[in-house]
């Protein structure tokens, strides 16, 4: 007759290889030290986010990039066609021809009457005449000049460049469109830098500032990333009565881009807690469940789920135990589940 303690221990040694040989990884369910704290929903931007408008009136002659291009800063990005401008460019050049010849010709004036009050030949009154009209002439000029200036400037708003490095979001107009001020050429962004942005309640602001340490969850790539910076707005929605909070995140990260959905989880603390990874959990309708694994039989079980802690774990309060084995790829445990339902116990 086999010792009771020499068949238990046979029986837990001969667990782990039973459970070894199944086509999917497994993992005993336990309670672990988690974050405590409170989660919202948020909403991935840009810190760098801009769009480029139309500053004067004219024709789009080229478009160089479309959405998803990235660009360089100083990269010609849209040109404009305006022939009034250069009309306006030549008549503003013309006009300080004018203004240089009057003020040449009244400086000369200006001159002669001077040796001529000298030698007593005119009077103070015609001096002093003489002396207006210079300052005249000087003040057209100079006017002339800024003008030119002013012109030339406006001249080069037709060739619109880019500025700062990014990522085309979006292009507003086609080729052959006229634009004018404060039509929409283009939209970018820079990827290196993006931050979320979440509302909170104002209960809770003591407690997030308190222990500013947050967690973003990206779902739909399945990524957890840790905060660089939080920064509590200083004003409230009158009709929410919540307050945004920006949170920073780290530079350069792959495939995270504007208006993308998160959450945004703030610890406040810690505490034991019956997590699972939420890899295993299995979503079907209203049915939120888990394959549980026990001898050689896989079995989905119902369970009720509390709020994700982080780092893809997520707590359970009721539907399971600790020591319970779970199989943490849902799929393939499913298959074998049912390939294996008509088979006897062994």
């Amino acid at each position: 007759m086999l010792n009771p303690a020499r068949l238990l221990a046979c029986l837990i040694l001969a667990a782990p290889s039973a459970w070894a040989a199944l086509p999917f990884d497994t993992v005993p369910v336990k309670y672990q030290t988690a974050d405590t704290g409170y989660s919202t929903e948020a909403i991935v931007e840009a810190v760098k986010q801009s769009t480029i408008a139309a500053q004067v009136t004219g024709r789009v002659s080229a478009v160089n990039f479309d959405a998803g291009d990235f660009v360089k800063a100083g990269a010609v990005i849209v040109r404009l066609s305006a022939q009034e401008l250069s009309a306006a460019v030549a008549g503003s050049q013309a006009q300080v021809a004018q203004a240089n010849a009057t003020l040449a010709n009244a400086r000369a004036n200006y001159q002669r009457q001077q040796q001529l009050f000298q030698q007593k030949f005119i009077s103070q009154a015609a001096l002093d005449r003489a002396t207006a009209e210079f300052r005249a002439a000087e003040a057209a000029a100079r006017a002339a000049r800024a003008g030119v200036g002013q012109t030339a400037a406006v001249s080069g708003y037709t060739v619109i460049t880019a500025p700062y490095s990014g990522v085309v979001a979006a292009r507003h107009v086609e080729v052959g469109e006229t634009v004018a001020p404060g039509t929409p050429l283009m939209t970018g962004f820079d990827p290196k830098d993006m931050r979320v942005i979440a509302n909170v309640p104002q209960y809770k602001l003591a407690e997030i500032k308190a222990a500013p340490r947050v967690a973003v969850e990206i779902p739909s790539l399945n990524k957890w990333i840790d905060a660089t910076g939080i920064t509590v707005l200083p004003s409230a929605d009158v009709a929410t009565h919540t307050v945004k909070v920006r949170i920073d995140l780290p530079a350069s990260l792959e495939g995270v881009i504007p208006g993308m959905y998160a959450r945004a989880h703030f610890s406040v603390g810690s505490a034991r807690k019956l997590t699972i990874p939420s890899t295993a959990v299995v979503h079907r309708s209203e049915l939120t469940a888990v394959y549980v694994v026990k001898d050689d039989r896989v079995s989905l079980r119902q369970i009720r789920l509390g709020t994700p802690n982080g780092r893809g774990q997520i707590e359970v309060l009721a539907g399971l135990n600790p020591g319970d084995v779970i199989a943490l790829d849902p799929v393939k445990a499913g298959i074998y589940a049912k390939s294996t339902a008509n088979q006897p116990a062994k």
